[in-house]
């Protein structure tokens, strides 16, 4: 394997044969980087700017120190997404490292340096393994429009809410007016509420509704194209999924999500099942033998299963047969519905 050449500070290049492992604490304005050796021992560390020159310039440094094959990240989805995808791009193997805990924190402090040097050590000793997402293909896409639904959701919740208080306090009148009104209906009459300048507080709150009732409008409709994208992108990538019953557009966008644009690095069933925090933890005790719920791995994903797990009880026999199996083991309801999903990276 051709090593990566080094920089030096006149420009020269030359052939560094020993590897190195980076490890890298992203930040919003900067990246701190350290570089380690195959033993361990921490060659050098500095600062480097959360730009696209900042990123050729860690990755020049660090390859001037030893051969760069692999890269430990805090942050690969967050502030460390844009330095993940460069590095991929440069055949770097970039491996998410979770934050140090807070018992390690103690012992040693809290530095930008530390965490990057204790990035690189994880990398090194193999306790950092996960392959990080590559947020370059359609699950990126489907990550942002659910993000973007998610809030569009919740601001509309607000907005409703926020009207229904309005309105309780309003004039006799116009409450009279819209009562018996819900949903959609209220909104309706309360966007076509005339328009007049406030001058006092009945023009005031009808004015507010008003507002309110427009923004409520707008937001469902974003709400609802962003689902349209949603499901358009799945169709595209992942029919199949939707074509599994109980699987709706929002889970499916969720399991992807977990899962990410390069589904190749869960290789097997439990790992995707840890994943996503349905993996059966062992809490056996004297004779008795047991599992508990995985209160780990991601939430969302999580969530999504567990609405496909009930949904599949309403309406499909094989899963009802099942969990009438489980019980009658002498499992109990929540014991039979804990069970790692099946992974199979062509799905995705």
């Amino acid at each position: 394997m051709t090593s990566m050449p080094e920089v030096g500070r006149d420009g020269d290049t030359s052939q560094h044969t020993e590897q190195v492992i980076v490890g890298v604490d992203t930040h919003k304005d900067t990246h701190v980087a350290s570089v380690v050796t195959p033993v361990g021992v921490l060659l050098a560390s500095t600062a480097f700017p959360a730009t696209a020159a900042g990123y050729r310039q860690l990755l020049a440094w660090a390859s001037s120190l030893g051969a760069v094959r692999r890269a430990g990240l805090e942050g690969t989805g967050c502030y460390g997404a844009g330095l993940t995808r460069y590095l991929r791009r440069e055949g770097i193997t970039v491996i998410e490292v979770n934050r140090p805990d807070r018992a390690a924190r103690r012992r040693r402090g809290k530095t930008d340096t530390l965490d990057a040097t204790a990035a690189a050590h994880a990398v090194l000793s193999g306790q950092a393994t996960s392959t990080a997402k590559t947020g370059t293909g359609p699950v990126q896409m489907l990550r942002m429009f659910r993000l973007a639904t998610a809030s569009a959701v919740t601001s509309r919740t607000q907005a409703v809410n926020q009207q229904g208080a309005v309105l309780v306090g309003a004039d006799p009148a116009l409450r009279e007016a819209l009562s018996g009104l819900t949903g959609t209906a209220l909104v309706r009459a309360c966007a076509s509420l005339p328009v007049a300048q406030p001058r006092n507080v009945a023009t005031a709150t009808a004015y507010t509704l008003r507002c309110l009732a427009q923004r409520i409008g707008q937001l469902t409709t974003q709400a609802r194209d962003l689902e349209r994208q949603i499901t358009a992108v799945i169709n595209t990538h992942a029919p199949q999924l939707l074509h599994r019953r109980g699987v709706g557009p929002d889970s499916a966008a969720a399991l992807l999500i977990t899962a990410g644009d390069n589904p190749d690095r869960l290789r097997s069933d439990a790992s995707f099942a840890a994943l996503s925090g349905v993996s059966p933890i062992q809490a056996s005790s004297g004779k008795t033998t047991r599992h508990r719920l995985n209160r780990d791995g991601d939430r969302e994903a999580n969530a999504a299963l567990y609405r496909i797990a009930f949904t599949r009880l309403r309406c499909d026999p094989r899963t009802r047969t099942y969990l009438d199996r489980r019980t009658a083991q002498g499992k109990t309801r929540r014991e039979a519905i804990l069970n790692r999903p099946r992974f199979d990276a062509a799905s995705f």
